[in-house]
């Protein structure tokens, strides 16, 4: 399966440089990826008694106006081979090449309280230049973090919270305790 999601990646991929139109397709691709996401749809999609052409026929209805023709002849294609269980890892792969591609990166951040534009602007700020690379926040509220950031980025994590602190400290007071 993932090798064949793989390959249907790729050529969108190569379809989206020829066209030049990268950032048009990670958009649109992004789109139909989070609406697929629902289980409903999903379900629908993969219904063995649900025909291509009602499929096709969906997704011209769901995404129609949004969806350049090259994207929405890659989820005709997709359906028209019987292929549906291999649409959603195949745009994940392609969200991650081209993401890769254009040198972005989206950093998970868990603090205890909201941010406010202003400090998330200076976290990608200060990420960016750390990696070199564009930066997306996708923040996540956790209050039991107590302070500070939990932050995973690029296959990283960095825990600097208070939570991991005070849980360091107590493994390091027992290991006094017990020497």
């Amino acid at each position: 399966m993932e090798r064949l999601s793989a390959l249907y990646a790729t050529a969108l991929f190569e379809l989206a440089l020829e066209r030049d139109a990268v950032d048009d397709f990670l958009s649109q691709a992004t789109l139909v990826h989070e609406m697929l996401q629902d289980a409903q749809v999903r379900s629908v999609l993969v219904h063995p008694h649900i025909q291509g052409a009602e499929k096709r026929e969906f997704f011209k209805k769901s995404f129609g106006e949004y969806l350049h023709g090259d994207m929405l002849g890659f989820l005709f294609l997709v359906t028209e081979k019987n292929r549906e269980a291999f649409l959603i890892p195949a745009l994940a792969a392609f969200i991650g090449m081209v993401e890769r591609y254009l040198k972005k990166v989206t950093a998970e951040v868990s603090f205890a309280t909201e941010l406010d534009d202003k400090q998330i602007a200076e976290m990608k700020q200060m990420l960016s230049g750390k990696l070199g690379k564009t930066v997306e926040v996708s923040l996540k509220v956790d209050p039991s973090v107590i302070g500070g950031p939990y932050i995973y980025v690029d296959g990283y994590y960095l825990d600097w919270t208070v939570k991991k602190r005070l849980r360091d400290l107590t493994v390091h007071m027992k290991e006094g305790c017990s020497a």
